[in-house]
């Protein structure tokens, strides 16, 4: 049997049927909080922080251990503020947008000169 005390043998083998009553034990104890978590795994300075999307303003809150200069008050709260020039919820590619985001203004320029060659005329 695999050490009750670890988590590295958990998964069980390929095999169809081979999920073996050693197998459930150890996901009974890990369930049953016998078998803890590591201590200590975290970074000491793993803690709650704003992201802030420059082009839409949206602000999101997440745990990270990214340093900051800046902070911001959300609901009576003060988080570390790291400001982004692009996130999931302004990404093209996500909100299904085809619009270009360029903040150096090359995509509106390259379009100006050289025109969209997919219109017609």
């Amino acid at each position: 049997m695999a050490n009750p005390k670890s988590l590295c043998n958990f998964a069980p083998p390929l095999q169809k049927g081979a999920f073996t009553t050693a197998h459930k034990t150890q996901l009974v104890n890990y369930l049953r909080g016998i078998i803890t978590m590591k201590k200590d795994l975290h970074p000491s300075n793993y803690r709650e922080v704003a992201f802030k999307d420059m082009s839409n303003e949206e602000v999101f809150i997440t745990r990270s251990t990214v340093n900051s200069k800046e902070t911001i008050e959300i609901d009576g709260k003060t988080y570390p503020l790291v400001k982004l020039e692009i996130t999931s919820s302004s990404h093209p590619y996500f909100t299904g947008k085809q619009k270009l985001v360029d903040t150096a203004g090359r995509v509106d320029k390259f379009l100006s000169r050289y025109g969209d060659r997919k219109k017609k005329k």
